[in-house]
């Protein structure tokens, strides 16, 4: 166990507390159905949470996730069939389930690097129909959904730090030695709710953002709004929005590393011309990166426009995991775009009544893929309005509210 036992269950709190918050457009309900998914060595968190869903009332549903060396196998051996099928009772399940909390515990992030790439996005495609159903029962607020993550040996192993090290980066970002974590996460998302709030109600056109290395241009485009954490994810410290991706041009880079299907990237840097992204180079490797971006139509669009706040996130090390890296804080915050699905909670409508048709017609993005690129830089993010004026809302890692 590499939390205490008061740690692990104040951060079973917390993931109840991030379940029900999630749920924007109502309420759960005595009984509702929520699957708990853990991996093996996240089991005391399980262990903790379960205890107190029973005593919350859900009926829940529980699924250890296959070991690492199963994908590897799966991936390895299985023919175009396999790859592709799509099982009727995980259908079943998604069509009824009322909420999600995902325990992750990586036990080696390196098992399907060997992996063809195409072979992975063959097998994501075919799943991404499991995930529409998800996406359209929480836009009619039938569903919610959290994850977070439980130290383990191997995440402290790629990010460098020991597994103490790793421990106290999670105790801290998700507030697990306050008194009262819960309490403390609704103090801060509501500080970034109001963020997100000032953002929404600026009549911006288009948001630009300068580094040492990158210079970058994204449409917000009609009915958008920013969403803060929230909930889906702990920690989550992000402001974000999903831009209409038609507009997306200049150089965007990524300078923090990340692990992805096995594979570990570094340097990613993305030309982006009318939407798209026509260049792919990374220092490390770049011949996974092209393989993703082409997994679909979507793959090379963008789906996120996100920023950090350093005054919110206590994250301060590379963690070896995109959950914690997208929320980094550090000295200068960051920037991350997503490649791939757009997230519904950001249309300003009434998200129940948004139809794939009226997303294609907005501009929101469709893929198989969503995979964060985070930049940690000094930079500069400026806001052109709709009367061409240019303001500046994030300088030295944080809002200009």
């Amino acid at each position: 166990m590499f939390l205490t036992k008061t740690q692990t269950d104040k951060y079973a709190d917390v993931m109840l507390w991030a379940l029900q918050t999630a749920r924007r457009n109502g309420k759960f309900k005595p009984y509702d159905v929520v699957l708990l998914r853990y991996e093996p060595l996240a089991l005391p968190l399980a262990q903790s949470l379960y205890k107190k869903m029973l005593e919350n009332k859900f009926h829940v549903v529980v699924r250890q996730d296959n070991p690492e060396e199963f994908a590897r196998l799966f991936y390895t051996l299985g023919d175009d069939k396999q790859l592709t099928f799509v099982s009727p009772w995980d259908k079943e399940l998604q069509q009824g389930v009322n909420g999600l909390i995902s325990l992750r515990a990586p036990a080696d992030l390196t098992s399907l690097k060997n992996t063809d790439p195409s072979r992975l996005a063959k097998a994501a495609v075919a799943r991404k129909p499991l995930r529409e159903i998800l996406d359209a029962r929480e836009q009619k607020g039938l569903f919610s959904w959290t994850l977070c993550n439980y130290p383990t040996p191997e995440l402290a192993k790629r990010a460098g730090l020991s597994v103490k090290e790793y421990a106290a980066q999670i105790a801290r970002a998700c507030f697990l030695n306050e008194k009262d974590p819960v309490k403390k996460w609704r103090e801060v998302t509501s500080q970034m709710e109001e963020i997100a709030k000032w953002l929404s109600s600026l009549p911006v056109e288009t948001f630009r953002v300068q580094s040492a290395h990158m210079d970058f241009e994204v449409l917000l485009g009609e009915k958008r709004r920013f969403v803060s954490g929230g909930g889906c994810n702990i920690p989550s410290f992000e402001i974000f929005t999903s831009p209409d991706w038609r507009g997306t041009r200049g150089v965007y880079f990524a300078d923090l590393s990340s692990y992805r299907s096995g594979n570990y990237v570094k340097g990613i840097k993305l030309e982006f011309k009318n939407g798209r992204a026509v260049k792919a180079t990374a220092q490390q490797g770049q011949n996974f990166v092209r393989k993703m971006l082409a997994m679909d139509e979507g793959a090379c669009q963008i789906g996120e426009f996100s920023l950090t706040d350093r005054r919110f996130s206590k994250i301060t090390k590379f963690m070896a995991d995109i959950l914690y890296d997208e929320n980094f804080g550090g000295k200068y915050g960051n920037c991350h775009v997503a490649v791939g699905a757009s997230y519904a909670d950001t249309y300003s409508g009434n998200v129940s009544r948004l139809t794939p048709e009226l997303k294609k017609k907005l501009g929101f993005n469709s893929s198989a893929l969503h995979w964060d690129l985070i930049n940690t830089e000094d930079k500069l993010v400026q806001a052109r309005l709709k009367n061409g004026k240019i303001i500046t809302v994030y300088e030295k890692g944080q809002f200009k509210y």
